[in-house]
């Protein structure tokens, strides 16, 4: 078989059988003005040529292999066992849809499953999806399920301001067209107790998003709020960084309705923001309103055990107007990648990591605060992220940061007017003692200057 399928003799063959002479005949349809541009390429280049010119290329970019980093803000430098990348290049799995027939792949189904079932153990909910296209997604999904649960009786969404701010930007690009009223004032109670989102909350109200712990890592029990809303009649979702749960009380545990949240932090790498998963969970109530596919475990004619596409509620399978959501597709690959890193580090494992993360963020912070003029924004506990109120600019500290090899904390004032110079610095198992001594040494530096 030649490996290249079409020859010119054949694509002569073809174009006189359509009745045409050239392929551009084949676009006449189309008007001028509109077609493609000619590309102006350079010559072609041989294999090896390519590949040194893309290698010159891909050396100009920085990554965590060359730089510290202390940038969170929803994507984390956490380990990633060797083992994850291996089973995810395998034939077997090494593609992000699951087939038109899934019941043929026993396996993807099967990993499918596990996910599903680790993600439920974590989060301390009934049931899981097989994953949405990232945390943002996740989050906006929870709206949708709720619009869908109280038929547009009830209009109103309370989003806490400490909700990622682009998890926020998302949730308001889906719910355009829609009669919602999205109470979420930017800046306002960024410090105040969750107790103060309750006072928003009315018969009206039908669903509640916070976030676990929050955008600026503080970490609270949100039981009484949940309580609250369920009084009132409302929903709860909270989106959650999954590592945190390792070590914390889960929101299955407050009696949240809905957990949403990023699954990069398990076994995937940040990739510049992407691609991810949005991991998505719920109670066995809300599960017909649910977004995704949902895969079970059940037996053969042969009492075998089986896997088959339980819930599929999306329009390529149903009717367009019955759909819960236009996802069509789960992010499989990515999903498989979380079950591997879970399944690898167990249960235990996984609260090591997030107890190293812990530590050594609390470490970073009593050794931040301890310089003139350089002190935490917050007094609530936190996880492995925290807000510091600097003297200077944060542009500022950052570039001088980045001139001594690190990667400093993200700008809040970018998000938050009122927290201009503040700045968000987030610490895994990856940052060394040695690495956040250096990090403290340089902002020492730039804010005495």
């Amino acid at each position: 078989m030649s490996y290249i399928p079409i020859s010119p003799k054949e694509r002569e063959a073809m174009l006189a059988a359509i009745g045409v002479k050239s392929l551009d005949d084949l676009f006449e349809a189309v008007p001028a003005a509109h077609r493609f541009p000619k590309l102006d390429l350079p010559p072609a280049l041989t294999e090896m040529e390519a590949a040194s010119e893309l290698a010159e290329l891909a050396a100009a970019n920085e990554s965590t292999r060359d730089l510290v980093s202390f940038l969170g803000a929803g994507m984390y430098n956490h380990y990633i066992p060797s083992v994850v990348d291996h089973i995810l290049r395998r034939g077997e799995f090494y593609t992000a849809y699951t087939p038109y027939q899934p019941e043929i792949s026993q396996g993807t189904l099967q990993a499918i499953f596990e996910y599903q079932s680790l993600m439920t153990a974590l989060t301390g909910m009934e049931v899981s999806n097989a994953s949405h296209y990232d945390g943002a997604t996740a989050a906006a999904e929870a709206v949708n399920l709720a619009w869908a649960q109280f038929r547009g009786k009830r209009t109103k969404v309370v989003v806490s301001p400490t909700v990622h701010p682009q998890y926020r930007q998302v949730i308001r690009t889906y719910t355009q067209g829609m009669e919602l009223e999205l109470a979420d004032e930017t800046g306002a109670g960024l410090e105040s107790d969750p107790a103060a989102l309750a006072e928003q909350v009315d018969a009206n109200t039908a669903l509640v998003i916070v976030q676990y712990p929050d955008f600026f890592g503080r970490v609270y029990d949100y039981t009484q709020l949940i309580e609250t809303a369920h009084e009132k009649g409302a929903l709860v979702c909270v989106v959650v960084n999954p590592t945190a749960l390792a070590l914390f009380k889960t929101p299955g545990e407050m009696g949240a309705d809905i957990v949403v949240g990023e699954g990069q932090p398990l076994g995937i790498p940040m990739w510049y923001g992407g691609p991810s998963l949005g991991f998505f969970t719920t109670r066995k109530k809300f599960v017909h309103k649910m977004a995704g596919r949902l895969v079970g475990e059940t037996v053969d004619n042969r009492g075998q055990k089986a896997y088959v596409l339980t819930l599929t509620a999306r329009e390529q399978h149903i009717k367009r107007e019955r759909a819960t959501s236009n996802i069509c597709s789960n992010q499989g690959l990515l999903a498989l990648a979380s079950a591997v890193y879970l399944s690898l580090v167990g249960k235990s494992g996984l609260r090591q990591v997030a107890e190293s993360c812990y530590h050594k963020a609390h470490y970073a912070a009593e050794q931040l605060s301890q310089i003139d003029g350089v002190g935490l924004c917050f007094s609530e506990p936190f996880f492995h992220e925290f807000a510091l109120c600097l003297p200077v600019p944060v542009e500022e500290v950052n570039a001088h940061l980045l001139e001594h090899g690190i990667l400093g904390g993200y700008d809040l004032g970018q998000d938050y007017p009122s927290l201009k110079d503040h700045m968000l610095i987030a610490v895994t198992e990856m940052n060394s003692k040695e690495e956040i001594d250096a990090l403290v040494e340089v902002i020492a530096e730039v804010a005495h200057d």
